[in-house]
């Protein structure tokens, strides 16, 4: 009886065994691959799947996303013989299960090697300055060749990415000092634009000043001749509409002798030959006033004087101050 109880037992262990073994529940985005006998069946997708216990494996659970792996830094020489130091990223996807399981044995591995000779080919044909500013060049071309590669393992290479590009010390400290030297460049330029700039909007300044300046003397000349002219023809017409006789602009032009004479830098004027005249005219009204003239004094009249030619006019001396 114990015996039987024994065999029960061990018979529900079994079929509990089986039935696990028979049920596969596969999670989303994830793939099995089944064996039979050690010979591939059919690879199992996301969902509830029955295999047959004992006799079918489940040898390989491959993920499907997409998945994302940073390799270490390369050395790689470039065209002008310089060691730089590259990190890459990959992000592939397993599109095929079965090919990722038996075409190739560590895919991951794989794809690193195939990453890092693909890289030298590319940038043995760069030089270092290329190399800096081309990093979308290389990196399609890099995923052209690992995509083409990787295809017949069932992987499907997405993007490609190089994280960092370091040249060696020694042209790092070149190259900052190409940019410092270059700031500076860049600094002075825009300083000499800046003067320059200055100086033009000074003399632009200056000149329309000037331009005014002259513009407004010019005006102001033009408004005092304008006045003097003016100041003239009224007083011309003036003394054609008093009509003066010949002994009032005689006392008139002898008037204006001691304003010829004034001025401490006349040493030498000219006395006209017309002051004769004036003095001429000037006696003869002064004869009208004499006692014995024939004028209001009650004398004579004075003889009729006889006119000279007028005398050129003669250099005076210096009248002293």
């Amino acid at each position: 009886m114990d015996a039987i109880i024994i065999v029960l037992i061990i018979l529900v262990v079994l079929v509990f065994i089986a039935l696990i073994k028979t049920i596969q529940v596969i999670p989303q985005a994830s793939a099995a691959i089944v064996e039979r006998f050690g010979r591939y069946t059919r690879t199992l997708n996301a969902g509830l799947n029955i295999v047959v216990p004992f006799i079918d494996t489940v040898r390989n659970r491959v993920d499907l996303r997409e998945q994302v792996v940073p390799f270490p830094p390369q050395p790689v020489i470039t065209q002008d013989n310089l060691v730089v130091n590259i990190d890459t990223v990959i992000y592939y996807q397993v599109t095929d299960a079965r090919a990722a399981t038996y075409e190739v044995a560590s895919y991951i591995q794989a794809i690193e090697q195939l990453t890092v000779t693909t890289l030298r080919n590319i940038i043995g044909g760069m030089d270092l300055e290329r190399t800096l500013t081309s990093r979308e060049e290389i990196n399609a071309a890099l995923r052209g060749v690992l995509d083409e590669a990787t295809g017949k393992w069932g992987i499907r290479v997405n993007r490609v990415e190089l994280k960092a590009i370091e040249p060696p010390t020694s042209i790092q400290d070149s190259m900052e000092k190409q940019m410092r030297a270059d700031r500076d460049k860049r600094a002075a330029i825009l300083q000499a634009e800046g003067v320059r700039q200055s100086q033009i909007l000074t003399a632009e300044g200056e000149k329309q000043s000037a331009i005014l300046r002259a513009e407004g003397e010019s005006r102001s000349a033009a408004l005092r001749a304008e006045g003097e002219a003016q100041a003239i023809r009224t007083v011309f017409e003036s003394i054609h509409a008093g009509d003066p006789d010949q002994k009032l602009l005689s006392y008139q032009y002898l008037q204006m002798l001691p304003k010829i004479a004034e001025g401490d830098a006349n040493k030498l004027w000219i006395v006209p030959s017309e002051i004769g005249d004036a003095l001429k005219g000037l006696g003869g009204a002064l004869d009208t006033f004499r006692p014995d003239s024939g004028g209001n004094g009650g004398g004579t009249p004075a003889p009729p004087s006889v006119a000279k030619p007028p005398r050129p006019p003669r250099e005076q001396p210096p009248l002293d101050s």
